[in-house]
C-alpha cells in the first residue's frame, strides 16, 4: 500500500530503537510522539539506568540483554556517543530471605541462575568481601552479594537521541509533539490518526508506555496499570569516594517484602550527586495526564530513612533534587511484546514494567525484524500478550 512501512508511535526506549532498526533495513518509517523526545514525561529519563546481564527476573530475558549491550556498543561506534559505562553491578540481599524484586523471590539466588546459565561473568562475595572491596557498603555478616563486572550505568537520553539521530540519517520521518489519537486496521495495513492529520502503513508498533491503555483501549485498559515512581540525588561527603571507578551501580534487597529494596548509581560530575530510588505498587494512576511528576525533599527523607541511612557510609541524608517517572506494569511484572489481540497490523511493545531499558536496543532490533518480515523471533515468543 502506499505511505509507508511501518509507523512508530512513541519514541522512547523501545520506540526510538524500532525506528532505528526499521530505518536501518531500508524501511519507510513515521515516528510519532505525543511530545519531543527525549523528555520527562515518560519512563525514559532520570539521567541514569542500570543494565545488566545476570537477569533475575528470568531467564529469558537474558538473550535480549546480551544482545542489547552488542548493540549500545555498536551504536557507540556510529556515533561516537558514551551511552554505556561498564562500572560492574552489586546485587545484595541475605541468601535464604526470599527477598522479592520485580515480582520474583529469591532473587539474588535467580540472578546468580541466570549468569551461570548464560556464562555472565560475576563473582558471589561475602559481606565481610563486599566490605573490603567497597568499604561504603556496610553489608551485614548475613548478607551476600552477587558482582557483575560487565554491569554499569546506561544513559537513557542519551541513548535515545542517538537511536533517533540514526533514524534521520536514514530516512527515517519523525514528528514530535504530535499525539496519536487512534489506530485501525484498513485494507493492507493500519491508519494512525493524530492531532493533526493521518498516516497510512503496512503495519503499525506501539511503543506508547503509560500511554497505551488510552490509545488502544479493550484488554488494554484492563491488563496495564500506572505507578508513579521517585528519584532522589543526594551530596555525598566525599564524591570522590562514590566516583564510577569506586562505586558500582546496585540493588540492595534488606527485607522479604515487595518494597524493602533500593537501587543506586555512582556519583557523576555531569549530573552532580549520588541517585537512589525505589519502587512502589501500591497506589496506581489512572491517567498519565494527571501524574504528579514532581517529587518532593519529604519524600527523599523517607527513601533514606528507610533504606541508606545505615547502610552506605558517606551517603548523609543531603538532599539535592527529586524528579518523579511512571512505570507502565503488567502482570506479574513481565514485559508485552506482540501482536495486538484482534488487530495483526499493530505490535505492542508494551509494558516493560519499570525493567525494561537495558533490554530496548535489542527489543527495538527484534521487533522492527518482526514487523517488517512478518517473522516472529524467538526472544520474544515468552512475552507474547
Amino acid at each position: 500500500m502506499s505511505g509507508y512501512d511501518l509507523i512508530v508511535v512513541g519514541l522512547g526506549a523501545a520506540g526510538s530503537a524500532t525506528l532505528y532498526q526499521a530505518a536501518r533495513r531500508g524501511a519507510r518509517v513515521l515516528g510519532l510522539d505525543r511530545h519531543h523526545p527525549p523528555h520527562d514525561q515518560g519512563s525514559s529519563h532520570g539521567e541514569t539506568r542500570i543494565t545488566r546481564q545476570g537477569i533475575g527476573e528470568g531467564l529469558e530475558y537474558v538473550p535480549l540483554a546480551l544482545r542489547a549491550h552488542e548493540l549500545w556498543r555498536e551504536i557507540e561506534a556510529e556515533t561516537g556517543d558514551t551511552l554505556m559505562r561498564a562500572v560492574g553491578g552489586l546485587t545484595i540481599s541475605q541468601p535464604g530471605l526470599g527477598a522479592v524484586h520485580h515480582g520474583k523471590h529469591d532473587f539474588l539466588e535467580r540472578t546468580v541462575e541466570a549468569a551461570r546459565a548464560f556464562g555472565v561473568a560475576h563473582e558471589v562475595l561475602t559481606a565481610a568481601e563486599v566490605r573490603a572491596r567497597w568499604p561504603r557498603f556496610r553489608l551485614g555478616d548475613h548478607e551476600q552479594a552477587y558482582f557483575e563486572p560487565g554491569a554499569g550505568v546506561l544513559y537513557p537520553e542519551r541513548c535515545v537521541v542517538a537511536q533517533l539521530t540514526l533514524a534521520g540519517r536514514l530516512g527515517a520521518k519523525i514528528r514530535a509533539g504530535e499525539p496519536a489519537l487512534a489506530i485501525e486496521p484498513i485494507a493492507g495495513g493500519v491508519r494512525v490518526t493524530t492531532a493533526a492529520g493521518s498516516y497510512e502503513a503496512t503495519r503499525a508498533v506501539v511503543c506508547a508506555g503509560a500511554w497505551t491503555a488510552g490509545l488502544l483501549g479493550g484488554p488494554w485498559a484492563e491488563t496495564l496499570s500506572l505507578y508513579r515512581q521517585s528519584l532522589h540525588w543526594f551530596e555525598p561527603a566525599d564524591p570522590a569516594a562514590f566516583a564510577p571507578e569506586l562505586c558500582p551501580v546496585f540493588i540492595w534487597m534488606h527485607g522479604a517484602g515487595e518494597g524493602d529494596w533500593f537501587y543506586g548509581f555512582p556519583h557523576e560530575a555531569e549530573f552532580g550527586g549520588v541517585k537512589i530510588a525505589s519502587e512502589q505498587f501500591a497506589t496506581a494512576t489512572p491517567d498519565p495526564e494527571i501524574l504528579d511528576r514532581t517529587a518532593t525533599r519529604d519524600e527523599a527523607m523517607a527513601l533514606h530513612a528507610r533504606h541508606v541511612a545505615g547502610r552506605i557510609e558517606g551517603l548523609p541524608a543531603h538532599w539535592l533534587r527529586s524528579t518523579a517517572c511512571v512505570y507502565t506494569l503488567a502482570p506479574e511484572s513481565r514485559f508485552l511484546v506482540g501482536p495486538d489481540p484482534g488487530r495483526e497490523s499493530v505490535m505492542v511493545v508494551s509494558a516493560c514494567s519499570g525493567h525494561g531499558f537495558k533490554h530496548s536496543a535489542a527489543i527495538g532490533e527484534a521487533v522492527a525484524g518482526w514487523s517488517l518480515t512478518g517473522e516472529a523471533p524467538a526472544a520474544l515468543a515468552p512475552f507474547a500478550p
